[in-house]
Parts: C-alpha cells; sequence; structure tokens
C-alpha cells in the first residue's frame, strides 16, 4: 500500500465503527467513512471532545453536529496550504491520502524540467488542485479541468494561498470527456494526464457520468492527446466497484502498446495514530515511461 504519513497540519488520530476521527490544524472531526468496518475500542480521548461530527441522513446526503467550527480555515498538508471548508456531503475540500501522488507527480515533473525544461500537465476531475499544485511547483505548465465551478474556485484559492497563483495554470469548468475530444481536435497534447473520475456524476450542462461504463472511452480518448513522448498517466479512484488491476489492465491496453513504460498500481492509505495500522483509502493506477522499460 502506498502510505501518506507526516502530513503537516493533517493526523489520522483513530478510526472505528464506521468513522474516522481526524486533525485539521486546531480543529477535530468525525467523519463517516465505509472502510471502516472494525468495531475496536475508542481509546483516543479526542473522540469525547471533537469540534464536529458528521451525520448521514437516511433520505442521502447528511449534516454536521455540534458544529464549532469556522466556516474554512487553513491547512498546511503535504507541504502545501489549503482552504480546509466543511461541506454538506462530509467532504473538507482536502484528500490528504493524495499526498503520496502529489510526491510522485512532483518528483515525475521536476525530472521532466531538467532534462526538456517544459512539461504539459492535464488534471481531469481536478476537485481543489491538490495535484495541480503538485505539479504547478515542479514547473509544470497545468490545465486544471473540473465541471464544479466552486471546486474550480477552491483551487485558486488553494494556488494563492500556498503562493503559486502566478504558476502558469489554466482552470477550466467544463465536462472533461467533451474538454480531452476538443483538445484532440484542436491537435493539443500534453506530456502527463491524471485523472480523479467520481463513481457519478453530472458535468455543467447536466451530462450523466457512471465510471464503469465511461471510464474506458475517456481513458482512450485521453491518450489519444498524449505527447509522443509522454511523462506518465495517473488514475486514481475511489469507486468500490472497481480494482486498481483492472484500470491497469485497460492502461496496458491503451498506453503500454503504443508507448511501452510501466504500470504499477496499489492502495493508497493513511497511517492511523492510536494503532500504528493503515487505513485504506481508494487505490491509483500509474503509468510511467520510466528507462523505455515494458511491464507485460
Amino acid at each position: 500500500m502506498w502510505c501518506s504519513e507526516n502530513l503537516g497540519d493533517y493526523e489520522l488520530l483513530d478510526c472505528s465503527d464506521g468513522q474516522r476521527l481526524e486533525r485539521w490544524g486546531k480543529f477535530v472531526l468525525i467523519r463517516p467513512d465505509p472502510q471502516v468496518v472494525w468495531k475496536n475500542l475508542r481509546r483516543h480521548p479526542a473522540w469525547k471532545t471533537a469540534d464536529a461530527s458528521y451525520s448521514r441522513a437516511a433520505t442521502g446526503g447528511g449534516h454536521w453536529n455540534e458544529n464549532t467550527l469556522p466556516e474554512s480555515w487553513r491547512c498546511q498538508i503535504g507541504g502545501y496550504t489549503f482552504c480546509v471548508k466543511p461541506m454538506g456531503f462530509k467532504h473538507t475540500g482536502v484528500f490528504p491520502e493524495q499526498a503520496v501522488n502529489w510526491k510522485w507527480i512532483d518528483a515525475l515533473c521536476r525530472r521532466r524540467m531538467a532534462e526538456k525544461g517544459n512539461v504539459r500537465v492535464l488534471n481531469l476531475f481536478a476537485y481543489t488542485g491538490g495535484a495541480t499544485l503538485a505539479a504547478a511547483c515542479a514547473g509544470a505548465n497545468v490545465v486544471h479541468v473540473d465541471a464544479a465551478k466552486n471546486m474550480v474556485n477552491l483551487a485558486k484559492e488553494n494556488m494563492r494561498l500556498s503562493g503559486m497563483e502566478t504558476s502558469p495554470c489554466r482552470y477550466l469548468v467544463d465536462d472533461c470527456l467533451k474538454f480531452v475530444q476538443r483538445e484532440a481536435r484542436r491537435g493539443n497534447t500534453y506530456d502527463a494526464i491524471l485523472m480523479d473520475p467520481p463513481s457519478y456524476g453530472r458535468g455543467p450542462k447536466g451530462e450523466m457520468w457512471r465510471l464503469e461504463e465511461n471510464i474506458h472511452e475517456l481513458i482512450a480518448e485521453a491518450v489519444k492527446i498524449l505527447s509522443p513522448d509522454p511523462l506518465f498517466f495517473l488514475v486514481n479512484s475511489y469507486t468500490t466497484g472497481l480494482s486498481g488491476g483492472a484500470i491497469a489492465y485497460l492502461l496496458h491496453e491503451e498506453i503500454v502498446k503504443k508507448h511501452g513504460g510501466s504500470i504499477t498500481c496499489d492502495e493508497i492509505g493513511l497511517k492511523v495514530t492510536q494503532t500504528g495500522m493503515t487505513l485504506p483509502c481508494g487505490f491509483a493506477t500509474r503509468w510511467e515511461k520510466a528507462n523505455g522499460r515494458t511491464e507485460r
């Protein structure tokens, strides 16, 4: 498992009975997590003193209980500054477990910058921009695409908070598949493409998205706009009905046969302070053009 730890202002203190106990700077939150299937004793004292907890409603959605939180606050996570903002669907605007991918993106982009002095990165379903920050801080020229305008605005704010507001980053509110198809018609290419597609979703004009039905088309179309000498391709997912191995098979068929390179996939996770164990938080599948190797 690829594990994110020592994340600065974020800490996964404990987890039990379907819930996480988390520290976000000076505030402690309790949030639901379906991966937490164990019901061990809640030994960490912060379970009793959390600043807010999130409860799911039987009809969908949910709400924050005993909420003494500000509307938003800043946290240093994985080397970047984020605006943490508790939302009505339990999220906070940041996925700290992605820091392990941010480090990987940073390293590859810096390597390409050292070799060629330029790298173009496309971040699809880019949310609030953690991966955008990683690529931009390494010197990449980034195109950031998401269908939710409020999330794109948060990404811009995170870039500003991290002191990167003048970096060459283009922000677009758009349907990711349609954007990729337009880029192909324009003849635009990217050295690296990453995506974090949701299980379900809608585009800005009501376009329906279902991961299992649409992921192959999206990846196949995205591969068409890879540059002749591509650097990496990353697919991250939290969808429980889809495996990293399935995405690895797909990437092999669509990328390796044309560009060579190697594929790795694994779960990503967060270290739990109370137990020393690691909580799984989705998976990542990575293709990388490295040393001319081809993984079969």
